[in-house]
């Protein structure tokens, strides 16, 4: 996929390469749910690992309306953008999401009996997954009864969030303080970053800040890297040190300082980017700025990975 869509885009080798990855996907998610019967029903990751499974297939279609658009030439914008949101959203806030919620809930050791609101959490971001989506095309001409619904949908989980972080600091506050010092402010720092990102959805709901936001592409840049660097990446890192599939060796929390630097300065650098494209101001220099944040994003996880590759001496379990 990565090198026939260089060299083709939406061409036949393309297509095929892509279809196949959705029915791996598929594949995947059947022998994943068996294999989650062996779970308790009592510990909470189960469900969230089946929505993440299910959103990721739910995705394709998306995937599927758009390589049809690109094989018939019938494309129509609003649609095509429509069909990207689509993918998107629930890749990023449905399969990465949830999955990684799965992964927290685990963890942290999060049982239904430890509070009536923790299973709660999870009814309520999965009923409010599927009409959040609609906040990715509010540009579009929505019925009234659509725009409210993903209003409610956004006001559903802000208010989830920070409640179920609320009662996160009071009854696990233990387990997250025998973690590393580092690796506890960089949860602390994914936290942050998801509040962040459920407040900006909140506020897209204003039909002016909608166009505004999707109308400039360093906006809806900012806003990915915002969940899946600052966000999704960093909480996968911080879970494989926390629960030591990888030793969390002095170099590698060197590779990993830089790794966060890199996601900070990109997020700042393309926020101001964005923000200045509201008066129409350009920003100098800005490609080589984001080449240099770059640079350090690859540098960071170039250090983990060569310390990781050396540090492991047995050959992995599976």
């Amino acid at each position: 996929m990565l090198v026939f869509f260089i060299i083709q885009g939406y061409g036949l080798i393309s297509i095929v390469f892509s279809t196949s990855s959705i029915v791996v996907a598929a594949v995947f998610a059947y022998f994943y749910f068996n294999d989650l019967k062996q779970i308790s029903d009592d510990d909470l990751s189960k469900n969230w690992f089946k929505a993440a499974l299910f959103f990721n297939v739910f995705s394709s279609l998306g995937t599927f309306a758009l390589a049809y658009m690109m094989v018939t030439k019938n494309i129509h914008q609003n649609e095509y953008l429509a069909s990207i949101y689509y993918y998107l959203h629930f890749q990023y806030n449905g399969w990465f999401f949830f999955a990684c919620m799965g992964l927290l809930f685990s963890l942290l050791q999060i049982k239904s009996t430890d509070h009536p609101f923790y299973p709660k959490v999870f009814k309520l971001f999965f009923l409010a997954c599927i009409p959040a989506y609609f906040l990715s095309i509010l540009w579009w001409d929505l019925p009234v009864s659509i725009y409210i619904l993903s209003v409610v949908a956004a006001f559903i989980q802000v208010y989830v969030w920070f409640r179920f972080l609320t009662l996160l600091m009071k009854s696990k506050f233990e387990i997250v303080a025998n973690t590393a010092p580092f690796l506890r402010y960089l949860l602390l720092f994914v936290g942050f970053a998801l509040s962040v990102k459920f407040l900006l959805q909140l506020f897209s709901t204003i039909p002016v800040v909608s166009q505004l936001t999707f109308g400039f592409r360093p906006i809806v840049i900012a806003y990915l890297h915002l969940v899946l660097l600052a966000i999704i990446s960093l909480f996968l890192l911080f879970y494989i040190y926390a629960t030591h599939l990888i030793h969390f060796i002095k170099p590698i929390k060197s590779g990993l300082v830089v790794f966060t630097i890199g996601v900070l300065l990109n997020e700042i650098i393309l926020a101001v980017q964005g923000i200045a494209a509201f008066s129409y101001t350009v920003i100098p220099f800005v490609n080589e700025m984001l080449f240099g944040a770059a640079i350090v994003l690859v540098s960071g996880i170039g250090i983990m990975a060569f310390y990781s590759i050396k540090k492991v001496k047995m050959p992995p379990l599976l």
